[in-house]
This record gives C-alpha cells, sequence and structure tokens, in this order.
C-alpha cells in the first residue's frame, strides 16, 4: 500500500531559541560570549526568556541573539531577512521588508511589492545583494551555515543583524512577542501569538490522558530516509499530543532506519516529511527502499491507513501563525474520535 496522502481541511487558510539571554542594557565586547560556545545554547535552556528586549529612552533595542553575539538596533526601518520563515514572521508583527531570500516567494508564498529586493538563495545568500539593500536590521537563521559565515563580512560592512533558532512554537511565539514589541502592534501578537497558543491549549486538553499511539516520523529526501525525533517540528508535536516515538526506544534508528527494526516494533502510525525542492524523488526513495518489501504491507500502519504524508506547509516549514493548525491536524489524525472537539 502507497502512501497515503490526507487531503488538507486548511486549504482555506492563507529554529533554536529567538533570544538566547536578554539584557538590561547593551554588554560590552568583553562581555560578549564566544561565538563557538554560544552556539551550543539550546532551546530548553532559553525558552523560557522573555521575547522583549531592553530600551533605553534613545530608543535603542539591545538583546543577544541565539549565537551570543550582542545586538544594539537604533533602528528597523529598512528590515531584510534572508530566511522566509524569519521574513513571514517580521510581517505578522506588522513590519515592512527591503530584502528576502528566495525562499520567502518561492516556498512561503509571500507576497511582496516590486521594490523588495532579493537576496539570493537562502542557504547561500549573497552578501552583495545585502548591502546593495543596505538594511539597518538584517535577519538570519543561526541554523544555517551559510548565515553565520556572514557574521564578520556584515559587522565589517556595519550591518546591524540577529540570529535566531525557532524549533517549537515558544520560540516562535518569543520571536513575534520581540518582533510586535518593536513594531507597537500589541494587536497583532494577540492575533498571531497568544490566540494561537490557546488553540494549541485547547487541542492539547482535548486529547488529555488518551492512550498513547505509538509513531514512526521518517524525514525522506532523494537519497534517504531518516527517523526524526523531537529534533524536528513534526516530532515536537507529536511528543506534545502524547505519542510514543519509536527513536525513544530505539535510538539506532536516528542513524540508520532499519526495515526489520520498524517491523518489529510495528507502529500505530508512520509519518512521513519530505525535504528538498522535488517531494516526488523523494517518495520515490520510499516505494523502492520500503514500499517495495512484502513486509511492509503488513505493518499495522499500512493496513490500516495510518501511513500519512504530512503537508510542507504545516510540518517542514515553519508554520507561524499556523502552529494551532498544525497541532489540530496531527491531533484528528492520532485521535479522530475527538475531531469534533479538537476543532
Amino acid at each position: 500500500m502507497t502512501l497515503r496522502k490526507i487531503p488538507s481541511i486548511f486549504k482555506q487558510l492563507c529554529c533554536g531559541v529567538l533570544v538566547a539571554a536578554l539584557l538590561a542594557g547593551c554588554a560590552s565586547p568583553a562581555e560578549q560570549p564566544d561565538a563557538e560556545e554560544s552556539s551550543g545554547i539550546s532551546a530548553a535552556q532559553t525558552s523560557d526568556a522573555s521575547a522583549k528586549a531592553s530600551s533605553d529612552s534613545s530608543g535603542t533595542v539591545c538583546f543577544t541573539d541565539a549565537l551570543g553575539y550582542t545586538v544594539e538596533l537604533s533602528s528597523w526601518e529598512r528590515v531584510a531577512s534572508v530566511y522566509g520563515s524569519f521574513a513571514e514572521t517580521w510581517t505578522l508583527a506588522g513590519g515592512t521588508l527591503v530584502g528576502v531570500a528566495d525562499d520567502a516567494v518561492e516556498e512561503r508564498g509571500m507576497e511582496l511589492g516590486d521594490d523588495v529586493a532579493l537576496l539570493g538563495d537562502v542557504k547561500h545568500p549573497s552578501l552583495e545583494e545585502i548591502l546593495a539593500a543596505n538594511p539597518d536590521f538584517l535577519i538570519l537563521s543561526a541554523d544555517i551555515e551559510g548565515h553565520v559565515d556572514l557574521h564578520d563580512a556584515l559587522t565589517e560592512a556595519g550591518v546591524p543583524h540577529a540570529y535566531y533558532r525557532v524549533d517549537t512554537f515558544e520560540d516562535y511565539l518569543a520571536m513575534l512577542k520581540q518582533f510586535c514589541d518593536m513594531n507597537d502592534r500589541a494587536d497583532l501578537y494577540a492575533k498571531n501569538g497568544t490566540e494561537v497558543q490557546a488553540q494549541i491549549d485547547r487541542v492539547l486538553q482535548a486529547v488529555k490522558e488518551q492512550p498513547r499511539p505509538t509513531v514512526l516520523l521518517l524525514r525522506a529526501f532523494s537519497t534517504g530516509a531518516k527517523a526524526k525525533g523531537d529534533d524536528n517540528l513534526a516530532g515536537v508535536i507529536l511528543r506534545d499530543l502524547g505519542a510514543d516515538n519509536l527513536v525513544e526506544q530505539h535510538e539506532s534508528l536516528l542513524e540508520d532506519v532499519s526495515l526489520e527494526e520498524v517491523i518489529a516494533a510495528d507502529p500505530d502510525f508512520i509519518f512521513v516529511v519530505t525535504m528538498g525542492s522535488s517531494e516526488e524523488a523523494a517518495l520515490d526513495y520510499m516505494r523502492q527502499n520500503f514500499e517495495g518489501n512484502p513486509a511492509w504491507a503488513d505493518l499495522t500502519a499500512v493496513r490500516e491507513e495510518h501511513y500519512i504524508l504530512l503537508p510542507k506547509k504545516l510540518f517542514h516549514y515553519k508554520p507561524n501563525a499556523l502552529w494551532g493548525e498544525s497541532y489540530a491536524y496531527l491531533a484528528k489524525i492520532l485521535y479522530p474520535e475527538l475531531a469534533a472537539e479538537i476543532g
């Protein structure tokens, strides 16, 4: 039986840590953490931090970013982002953009004016195009090597910039709070933040104390597939919804997905998230290396049509204002009898 594509009921709806630590005032260079030491900061260590950066009477905003760099902003009239998710978050907070990377348009479908500059590939943004856009604040990802490598050049060129990491809804909420504070848009924080939090809370309350289904989460690409745990967006949501991920009992799956081990564990659900530009190439890999084995059809998840491809919009790209939809989508699959209550 082949991979089941669940029709999305949300078609009508249109990484890390935001702030590693927030300062009462901007630290001096001597107080700034070493970048290599700071890059290991985990979401668990910092997710409780408030997203509101400190500001003084002159309007300067100071905070420490996800790589431990001290950031001091005196203006954010010309903001650019070389990561589509973070570009969208800035607009959800009421901001406008002067430049974005290609993924903002090609993957997220953001509708931007002709005056918004394209700053190159998301993994390898163009320093030349960034400098030409003349941003007074550049938003980057702490998880993309091509972004991290720009730090020295941006510093030398005098371009104020900050690195962010968003792996969980709490990380998104912290980033949104900071951006809404900068744009003085408490109303948008309520709409795109606290209302989404309320939706997630309703979903979690609905599934509370339900039996714990076993799941296998696979991230497939054209040349392979890897099992994922709570280091993955969908993995975090599955954990929050009470599912037992096979990687918790079979850590070896994180290194190599053994079909024999999957067959022995026989999960209730198998979820697949594809990555890369070609979804079909990733699905071809699954067909050739998993579905082609006769034993695959005997798995409980396959027989009961619980072998499901998850939509990229909700589970590969950062869902931002759709985090609540991501939780509801998976909750209705795991607990269909509660669909009405989940909403």
